[in-house]
């Protein structure tokens, strides 16, 4: 045994201290009362008023274990999309089942790839397993099949891709989807994480269901936080071929989603209604905030999903980082995208209808009082 000063305290993989600490979207300010959090793709609607009622009805048996295998839950899923139940497996979110298909494939120095601007997730799951990321260059703030591709070596295991992607709100039709599968070696793990697939009105997009069915290498992610208004809960579920459900089995823990999430889950997949009310809600509020946006001169990235990344001259006193200020001085919060690569940017998430017509008033006040 040495008494070397630098090994006294446990040290941690050298992959972990490279990893910055993912920061949620802010939703508060001192001295503020906050008005509007759209900062974090909550949808307005809330959860179903079913999924309320299905989780307040576990408060009595709180000192009981979930089932460990959320059958229930993966059957109701299974039901909903036409799935085989036994190739789902839920997690404490999506992010969970991201991190666990990280720790599952790859090994030290393995390379996982995602694109320029996506989900930030991708990167902190590569760094916690060992493995090296690496990012593809994205064309107009999209993912790009020929530029990820590019990337692709002998080392590559995992290809993570946001389709639609955060926070761009950009997609990819599911033409290209398929053919980035079709040249990624067999054993490389392609996760289409369809988070706001819900959302998507293009048809030309697939969330991966079908390729999933057909493949031994696709996985696809999925979430009850966005559309389903779960996000306290913490939810998701992956569809994958069944050998890797089994890796993944093995790996998660073994109650790793509570009972009353279940219960939720369970009330709010079946609610087609109410989620079908929230697809209605931002089926008229994104063009409209869309349209107001560009009116004022701002740069609008189309978007698919439940927000849109608005982008802001470079001119002082008008940047991103201005009418973010202004914007939380009225109790109003966007998420800034500085961490995303994209410092000129902000990303509002379509709230309600006032929340919506409150913020785009602001933004009006910010630019003209700049004018």
């Amino acid at each position: 045994m040495t008494n070397d000063p630098t090994n006294a305290l446990p040290q941690p993989r050298e992959s972990i201290m490279s990893i910055s600490p993912y920061i949620p979207g802010k939703h508060k300010a001192a001295g503020v009362a906050t008005r509007h959090r759209l900062s974090s793709n909550e949808t307005p609607l809330g959860a179903s008023p079913k999924a309320i009622a299905a989780y307040k009805a576990l408060v009595d048996s709180l000192q009981d274990y979930p089932d460990g295998a959320a059958t229930e839950l993966r059957e109701a899923i299974g039901a909903r999309y036409g799935l085989n139940p036994d190739n789902i497996v839920c997690g404490s979110g999506s992010d969970e089942l991201l991190n666990i298909l990280a720790q599952a494939y790859l090994r030290a120095g393995d390379e996982a790839i995602y694109t320029e601007h996506g989900f930030l997730v991708y990167r902190i799951a590569t760094l916690s397993a060992g493995g090296v990321p690496v990012v593809a260059p994205e064309e107009n703030l999209t993912a790009s099949v020929d530029n990820i591709l590019a990337c692709v070596t002998d080392r590559t295991r995992i290809v993570f891709l946001a389709n639609p992607n955060n926070p761009t709100g950009t997609y990819l039709p599911f033409e290209e989807v398929r053919r980035l599968h079709r040249a990624l070696p067999t054993n490389v793990v392609l996760v289409l994480d369809a988070a706001y697939a819900e959302y998507v009105r293009r048809n030309d997009y697939e969330s991966g269901m079908s390729l999933v069915s057909e493949s031994g290498n696709v996985v696809m992610t999925r979430t009850f936080s966005k559309i389903h208004g779960l996000a306290n809960l913490r939810l998701g579920w992956a569809y994958m071929p069944a050998h890797m459900a089994d890796v993944l089995n093995r790996v998660r823990g073994p109650f790793n989603v509570t009972g009353p999430a279940i219960a939720a889950g369970i009330a709010a997949i079946r609610d087609t209604a109410w989620s079908d009310a929230a697809v209605a809600h931002n089926e008229e509020w994104l063009p409209k905030v869309t349209g107001e946006l560009e009116a004022l001169g701002l740069g609008v990235t189309p978007s698919v999903g439940n927000f849109i990344l608005i982008e802001f001259p470079e001119t002082a006193g008008r940047t991103a980082a201005d009418a973010d200020k202004h914007l939380v001085s009225q109790g109003i919060f966007l998420r800034r995208m500085d961490g995303y690569g994209l410092p000129r940017c902000l990303r509002m998430t379509i709230g309600s209808a006032q929340a919506n017509e409150d913020t785009l008033a602001a933004l009006t006040q910010f630019l003209q009082n700049r004018g």
